[in-house]
C-alpha cells in the first residue's frame, strides 16, 4: 500500500479519536458526531485501500507480513460499526477508534516480510477461515477488554464514593458495560474455537500435523481454555460485574501476547512480522 494513503488513513484514525475523546470530555454531543463521521471516512478509504492491496497480493501469490495487522484494524471496526447499527451505543466509537488507530499504526511500522501464498485452493480455503474467524475474535475481546476497564473504573469510583469525571456523566450505566462485556463474550469465544478448529485442519493438510507444540499454538490453546472457562461461567452461572470484566482483560493480554510477544520475540513458524 502506498505510504502516503496509509499516513493519509492514520490520520483520520487519529482525528477521529481525538474528536470523540474531547467530545466526551467537554460533554459535546456535535464534537462526538464530528467523530465519528471522520471515523467512518477513515473506514471507508481504509476498506479501499484495504481491497486494492488484498487484489493486488493475490495477482502476485504473495503476502506481506503487515496485512495483517492492517486487515485487524479493519475487522475491530468493522465489529463496533455493526453493533453501533443494532444497540446505537455511541460509546463503542471511543473503544474501537483508539484500537484500531493502534493496529493500523502496527501495520505501518512492522519490517516487511513478503511470504508465498500456498498453491492449494483447498489449504488456501481453510487457511482464510482461520485468519477470518480469530481476528473477528480478538474484535469482539478487544470490546471486552475496553468495556471490561470501563467497568471496573467506573465501579471502583462509584464503590469508593470518589468524584466522578465530568464526561463519566455521558457514558452508560455499568449495567450497559457489562452487558457488552456478555455479548463480546458469547460471540468471541465461538469464533475463536472455529478459529482454532480450522487451524488444525489448514496444519493437517500443509504440514501433515496437527499440533507442533509451537509457543503461538500452546498460548493459543491456554487462551481457549480461559476463554471456554469464562463462557462457561458467563452462561451456566450468570458471572456479572468485576469477575468477567477482568478475566476477559487478562484474556486479551494474552492474545497481545501471542499477537505481538511471540510473532516479533520468539521462533515461531507462525510468524507473520
Amino acid at each position: 500500500m502506498n505510504l502516503k494513503i496509509e499516513l493519509i488513513i492514520a490520520v483520520f484514525y487519529f482525528l477521529a479519536c481525538l474528536e470523540i475523546f474531547t467530545g466526551y470530555l467537554k460533554q459535546n454531543p456535535k464534537l462526538k458526531k464530528i467523530g465519528s463521521i471522520t471515523l467512518g471516512v477513515g473506514f471507508i478509504l481504509h476498506s479501499l485501500a484495504l481491497l486494492n492491496i488484498s487484489i493486488a497480493q493475490a495477482k502476485l501469490n504473495i503476502l506481506h507480513g503487515p496485512f495483517y495487522f492492517n486487515l485487524l484494524s479493519w475487522i475491530i471496526l468493522v465489529v463496533i460499526f455493526i453493533l453501533w447499527i443494532k444497540i446505537k451505543l455511541e460509546f463503542l466509537f471511543l473503544i474501537g477508534g483508539p484500537l484500531t488507530l493502534l493496529f493500523y499504526i502496527s501495520s505501518i511500522l512492522t519490517a516487511f516480510k513478503i511470504k508465498n501464498l500456498i498453491a492449494s485452493q483447498t489449504i488456501s480455503l481453510w487457511f482464510g477461515l482461520h485468519i477470518l474467524t480469530l481476528f473477528l475474535s480478538l474484535a469482539f475481546l478487544a470490546l471486552a477488554f475496553g468495556s471490561g476497564l470501563v467497568y471496573l473504573y467506573l465501579e471502583k469510583k462509584i464503590k469508593t464514593k470518589s468524584k466522578l469525571p465530568n464526561f463519566s456523566k455521558d457514558m452508560p450505566s455499568l449495567t450497559t458495560f457489562d452487558k457488552l462485556n456478555h455479548l463480546a463474550t458469547i460471540c468471541g469465544f465461538p469464533l475463536f474455537s472455529l478459529g482454532l478448529f480450522t487451524g488444525f485442519i489448514w496444519a493437517s493438510l500443509a504440514w501433515k500435523t496437527i499440533f507442533t507444540w509451537d509457543p503461538k499454538e500452546v498460548l493459543a490453546l491456554i487462551i481457549w481454555i480461559f476463554f471456554a472457562y469464562l463462557f462457561h461461567q458467563r452462561l451456566a452461572l450468570g458471572w456479572k460485574g468485576r469477575r468477567p470484566a477482568k478475566l476477559a482483560i487478562f484474556i486479551f493480554i494474552l492474545f497481545l501476547i501471542s499477537l505481538i510477544g511471540i510473532n516479533f520475540l520468539m521462533l515461531t513458524h507462525h510468524a507473520f512480522k
